[in-house]
């Protein structure tokens, strides 16, 4: 009895995926019809477009070429130094210069723009870039060592390259801002993104950045498109360099427009402190407290900080 009553239980199972199954081609016509909406959006179409996922591989070979040694799983010395340079190189090269290829065609093709020769111009952004490698290497070179003079608990260098988020995002804005500035389309903000992501630091690649750069501990980081920032700069956690609050009309107006601030050099802002607006200048040497709210500009060598706030200790807390 027990028996027939588990097989009627299993066939009336069966027939309710049965039953379940039998709605999925309406939903899939129905999916179809959607990506002919003008309110959705997706990417159907003749046109190519790059891949997030070869972009994130070329990150992380774009790691291997500036950090050699340490993002492998092999040992590497003098003798295969070079055979590992050529074989990353070559790698990066052929994977780079495609997927530049296929942004600078996707823009051409989606909004009908004069022929650039798309696949030449994608090699020569390529090598372009690479060519900065080395220049890369030197600056980030700096960063690795501000990050070790500016925090105490950093073992060695080896800790800052393997594990500071701060670094990694910095890596990754400032090999971005190579190709920004060669005005590749859609990949450098992938890239920055994808550290964003992963890091909880929002770095765009437009931003100008010098070098001995560190953001100590890093969430919540924000550096603006227009922002500037000098040489010796230290932020951490939380801090914002961003645009004024703006009307809903004013995107197009001021796109293309300096709308955050500037950093001279050795200035350090502490965390969660908020520096608002294109005109705002933080002169150098100065000190950005702690949650602190600035719309306006700050002369060099000046002390920005909170007014201690009023303390109450009661007893009893439990």
């Amino acid at each position: 009895m027990e028996e027939s009553s588990r097989e009627d239980r299993c066939k009336v199972s069966v027939e309710m995926t049965r039953h379940f199954r039998e709605e999925i081609p309406r939903v899939v016509d129905e999916l179809v019809l959607s990506c002919r909406r003008t309110d959705c959006f997706d990417h159907v179409g003749p046109e190519p477009i790059p891949s997030r996922e070869y972009v994130i591989e070329i990150i992380h070979r774009i790691q291997r070429l500036l950090y050699p040694g340490y993002f492998i799983r092999t040992r590497l010395d003098e003798v295969n130094l070079s055979y590992y340079f050529g074989q990353e190189a070559t790698a990066l090269f052929e994977n780079l210069s495609e997927q530049i290829t296929l942004a600078l065609r996707h823009d051409c093709i989606r909004h009908d723009l004069p022929c650039i020769q798309c696949e030449e111009r994608g090699q020569e952004a390529a090598i372009n870039f690479m060519r900065e490698l080395p220049m890369l290497r030197g600056i980030l070179g700096t960063d690795v060592r501000a990050a070790y003079t500016g925090d105490p608990a950093a073992a060695g260098y080896d800790e800052i390259i393997f594990s500071y988020p701060g670094l990694f995002a910095v890596t990754v804005y400032r090999a971005a801002h190579e190709l920004y500035e060669q005005r590749v389309p859609l990949i450098p903000r992938i890239m920055t993104e994808y550290a964003h992501t992963m890091t909880g630091i929002d770095i765009h690649p437009g931003a100008r950045i010098g070098e001995s750069f560190f953001i100590d501990h890093g969430t919540g980081v924000v550096v603006g498109e227009t922002t500037v920032i000098g040489n010796r700069v230290r932020l951490y956690q939380g801090v914002t360099l961003g645009a004024l609050s703006l009307p809903r009309d004013a995107g197009e107006q001021l796109r293309n427009k300096k709308r955050h601030p500037t950093i001279e050099d050795d200035v350090i802002i502490y965390s969660g402190a908020t520096i608002l607006g294109g005109s705002t200048v933080i002169g150098a040497r100065s000190v950005i407290g702690g949650n602190v709210w600035i719309t306006e500009s700050v002369p060099p060598d000046t002390r920005v900080i909170l007014k201690r706030p009023e303390l109450v200790f009661t007893g009893n807390a439990g």
